[in-house]
């Protein structure tokens, strides 16, 4: 499923996010956390998965990583403005920041982040381990 791309709607609206989001190690274990709990709930876990693994490529330019990275930090804290544990709303905000990270770095996700968020999906959706992922070099 695409993700809508008419907001504008960035993490610079929100600051705890910006904070979250100098935390990489952080990042990363918060976000396999909260994304191995709901992934089977959300639309665009695909595109959030290849941002992460862009996020988190040493080979990504270091703009492009600060960018995923505070969307990824947006999406894993608890209370954003629209919180999580709404039904069917409650991820809004978080397709549409992530959407807006992805415009601005439109090209850097490269097909082997794709192919990788496919394999991690499947594995997570049938009941997998993240911890290769989790453990994972950044």
């Amino acid at each position: 499923m695409a993700i809508d791309q008419s907001s504008e709607l960035s993490v610079a609206d929100f600051p705890p996010a910006q904070k979250l989001a100098g935390d990489r190690d952080r990042v990363r274990a918060d976000f396999w956390r909260k994304f191995k709990r709901v992934a089977s709930h959300l639309p665009f876990a695909e595109q959030l998965l290849a941002a992460y693994y862009c996020a988190f490529d040493r080979a990504t330019p270091l703009h492009v990583q600060v960018s995923l990275l505070g969307a990824l930090a947006y999406f894993i804290l608890p209370f954003d403005f629209m919180p999580d544990f709404l039904p069917v709303l409650g991820f809004t905000d978080d397709a549409a920041v992530l959407a807006t990270a992805i415009r601005m770095i439109a090209g850097q996700i490269k097909p082997e982040h794709r192919d990788k968020a496919r394999a991690t999906l499947e594995r997570v959706r049938s009941g997998g381990d993240v911890a290769e992922d989790l453990n994972a070099a950044s």
